[in-house]
């Protein structure tokens, strides 16, 4: 406190006094908190929620560890004692937290609940993906009883069009006794989403922070240059772009070859040094040096007309040098991540000593040795673990789970010094770098090629720099033919983007609620949700709209006001005349009847405006220029207020509707005294989540699965879960099991389009046709089939597959708790054959 005033240090030891839970838990973490977690943290000693927005990197976990220690403050009494829940969006983030905390606490107190993983769940401290929490919820389980503190880790998810309404279900159910702790992302409207959640869950303190802990430094690589992508280093919000990387995007010159060479004799460094760190013997001696201030190369002049990408072994051999390593390079294609560890490898180079080497090895063999002798060559078991001795690996959703929990921590234990990474590695996993390296700055969204948003670059740039370890980090862009520094200084300049709900109501959170509060309260309930009070703000600026622009209009009616009549009536048939005049010359090839029609509708028009006795006035076009002007602001008015009348009430009327079809199918009724309620199978539906919980009970109402044995079963559930790849033909008839299998196949088929007319009838989306391209693979799976050739069915990555066969599980998991008995011990057993090998393979 020696750079305190006497005036600071008086207030700070009088807070310190105040919050002295809060001053001891920062006094016990190996970093002196920053000033928006010290707020956070004050806030939840203070018995409030808290809204934490802050950038990636910048801690906002210790929040959310705080609101733990405030839970595990006492001692259980008798096996009861407060409890903290901490939500996560992925299974990933879960078993990381949870083994971080297992750290601090113990393996006694801390359990994991992820769907498909359940250790310790009655623990005071349970980490779990958001869709359990709500699951819980619905389930009035008993777990929730003691729950004081919530953590919603990512809480921006929200904004997730496919699971964002689950954030809001959460945040909406929690019983009012619990203390919310949500940690966003830097978004533009947090004071938006924090009046939400102060409305929905009481006093909640909204904490902003701009600032990341570890400041970033912006560059673009040109050849064997990094350029400063701003000229002034002090602060990105006033800086300049570098008029050095203008002139290289603009200048055409004589001098291209001479300059080309020249660049060539500078990225290529010392030819002997870098012989000697191919052949393995040893690291760069700059990777030990402690780096200058911002690692940077001198500014050189790279005055050419057109510039090659250097390759990626010598871009790692110049980050090398340049001390900038570890580095995550992201590359929008898992093909191009696994492409690019090959090129690395392909070149030679290798960044571990023999003791990093030995400690990598030791470390994959603790990790992996679980894995089945027979399925390692199948995995490229042997090629991965050779990159990663090198130092190299790639890391995203193809990697079997295993794999890519492995690179992570010898990433985070420096051992792994470069990753090619998609931007999945972005949304939250704790692997810090000194550099990001963006190759393109544009990604294939599915059917285009689009740019990188500035939400998404500083998302993919917030990896870079880590706590503690650098002075700063570092964010490389590649040059490539046509990029625009000045785009790309727009990108990083723009450090926030909204959220914005995705909220719509479900069957399944329908009959819930139907059962847990009746409609007529589920209606008010939904209207509570962040979608509806998002579009109620919205509607408040179109009625602010909509008073000043009548009051416009009525200064336009004054203006046109005629002595002779009413002018707006005199207007209005004008306006009709040059309407149907300029519809009968656009509609030349009408029939003789309408042009005759139309003519006789004219003339009558005519008529009438003559005989209106303002078409006499001398002032008629003056007023008539206002009337213009009033007939267009008019319409405008009417858009506004078709708006209005759209978003008002717009997640109820969906309500309305989804509840219609359940009525028609026969999972609610209306009683005599007009209560709606849940029949037998509103019940069952109570219990089935997912984006085909209708079809799913429909399927089982009717019985159309009680046939198939556990292979079969198995092979639909994952047809029910399966997305598609947008360019995947589906594998014909032929390339299907045969049986009963297909015969519950067509039958679900048909039940799902009978389901999706209903719900285009009730103005419903409905959901996508079962996709099949999974079906045999999954069927040969069920069955035992080794993974070679499952693998080879599914023409999949290994990770894709167990992805697709997790999900598979918690279908059938939930099959084999809400379906009639036969149809349950088949899921039980088809569950268990699926669960096997690199499948059944433990995760944590």
């Amino acid at each position: 406190m020696t750079d305190l005033s006497p005036a600071e240090r008086y207030a700070q030891a009088q807070e310190e006094r105040s919050h002295p839970v809060t001053a001891a838990f920062a006094a016990s973490q190996r970093f002196r908190l920053d000033p928006f977690q010290i707020a956070g943290c004050r806030a939840l000693e203070d018995g409030r929620s808290v809204l934490v927005a802050a950038p990636t990197g910048a801690g906002k976990t210790i929040v959310g560890e705080f609101a733990i220690h405030l839970a595990m403050r006492e001692p259980a009494v008798g096996g009861v004692g407060d409890k903290a829940f901490y939500t996560t969006p992925m299974k990933a983030l879960s078993n990381q937290k949870f083994r971080e905390l297992v750290d601090v606490y113990g393996e006694s107190e801390v359990g994991l609940l992820t769907g498909d993983t359940n250790i310790n769940g009655n623990a005071r401290i349970v980490v779990m993906t958001t869709e359990v929490l709500r699951n819980m919820l619905y389930a009035d389980s008993p777990a929730l009883r003691g729950l004081r503190y919530v953590v919603m880790d990512e809480v921006h998810y929200l904004a997730d069009r496919f699971r964002g309404a689950v954030w809001e279900e959460v945040i909406i159910h929690l019983p009012p006794r619990v203390r919310l702790v949500s940690l966003s992302a830097t978004v533009s409207n947090a004071e938006e989403f924090g009046d939400w959640l102060d409305t929905v869950r009481g006093d909640t303190e909204v904490i902003v922070s701009e600032t990341r802990p570890v400041p970033l430094e912006q560059h673009v690589l040109v050849r064997g240059d990094l350029l400063p992508l701003f000229d002034d280093r002090a602060g990105i919000a006033t800086a300049q772009v570098n008029q050095e990387l203008m002139r290289i995007r603009s200048f055409k010159g004589p001098n291209f070859e001479n300059n080309r060479r020249a660049q060539e004799f500078r990225s290529s460094g010392d030819r002997g040094e870098r012989a000697r760190y191919a052949s393995g013997g040893g690291r760069y001696e700059a990777a030990h040096r402690r780096p200058q201030k911002g690692g940077r190369r001198p500014v050189r002049s790279a005055n050419v007309q057109r510039i090659e990408r250097l390759d990626r072994p010598d871009v790692v051999h110049l980050l090398g040098r340049a001390s900038l390593l570890p580095a995550i390079f992201f590359i929008f294609s898992r093909v191009g991540c696994d492409a690019a560890v090959q090129q690395v490898a392909r070149s030679g180079l290798r960044l571990t000593t023999p003791e990093e080497r030995a400690e990598i090895r030791a470390v994959v063999e603790e990790r992996t040795r679980s894995l089945l002798e027979e399925d390692l060559a199948v995995l490229g078991f042997w090629e991965w673990r050779e990159n990663l001795e090198r130092g190299i690996a790639a890391h995203h959703a193809g990697l079997l789970p295993a794999f890519k929990e492995v690179v992570e921590e010898l990433f985070q234990r420096k051992l792994v010094k470069v990753v090619f990474a998609t931007e999945t590695l972005a949304l939250g996993i704790n692997m810090p770098a000194r550099t990001v390296v963006l190759e393109k700055l544009e990604k294939f969204n599915g059917e285009a090629r689009v740019a990188i948003t500035s939400g998404e670059y500083t998302q993919l740039t917030g990896r870079a720099g880590r706590r503690g370890i650098d002075v700063e980090g570092h964010a490389v862009i590649q040059w490539t033919e046509g990029l625009d520094p000045q785009a790309v200084a727009a990108l990083a300049s723009r450090r926030t983007y909204p959220l914005n709900s995705s909220f719509r109501p479900t069957y399944n959170m329908a009959v819930n609620l139907i059962d847990q509060f009746g409609r007529a309260r589920a209606r008010e309930i939904l209207e509570s949700s962040f979608a509806q009070f998002q579009a109620d703000r919205a509607v408040v600026g179109l009625a602010r709209q909509v008073k000043e622009q009548e009051e416009t209009l009525a200064g336009y009616e004054r203006a046109m006001t005629c002595d002779r009549g009413s002018f707006p009536e005199y207007s209005r048939i004008r306006r009709e005349l040059s309407d149907l005049e300029k519809t009968g010359r656009r509609d030349a090839n009408a029939s003789r009847a309408t042009r005759d029609a139309r003519l006789r509708q004219i003339a009558s028009l005519r008529k009438q405006l003559q005989r209106h006795p303002c078409h006499e006035c001398p002032d008629r076009e003056h007023h008539a220029r206002w009337a213009e002007r009033y007939w267009k602001l008019k319409r405008q008015i009417e858009k506004l207020r078709q708006q209005i009348e759209t978003r008002t009430g717009t997640v109820a009327r969906i309500f309305d509707r989804v509840v219609d079809v359940l009525g028609e199918l026969d999972y609610v009724r209306v009683e005599d005294d007009g209560r709606t309620v849940l029949t037998d199978a509103g019940a069952t539906m109570r219990r089935i989540y997912g984006e085909r919980d209708l079809l799913v009970a429909e399927s089982l109402r009717t019985g159309i699965w009680k046939e198939l044995d556990a292979a079969s079963l198995a092979s639909l559930a994952c047809c029910l879960v399966y997305e598609p790849r947008r360019d995947e033909a589906g594998p014909g008839e032929r390339g299907l099991p045969r049986g009963a299998f297909r015969r519950a196949l067509s039958d679900t088929q048909e039940l799902w389009q009978r389901l999706d007319d209903l719900e285009q009838d009730h103005r419903l989306p409905g959901t996508e046709p079962v996709a099949t391209g999974l079906a045999q693979a999954m069927h040969s799976w069920a069955r035992g089939v080794p993974l070679d050739r499952v693998l080879v069915e599914a023409d999949l990555a290994a990770g894709d597959f167990v992805r697709w066969a997790k999900q598979t599980i918690d279908l059938l998991d939930q099959l084999s708790i809400v379906a009639d008995g036969p149809v349950a011990t088949t899921a039980r057993r088809a569950l268990d054959a699926v669960r096997r090998g690199i499948v059944a393979y433990s995760s944590v």
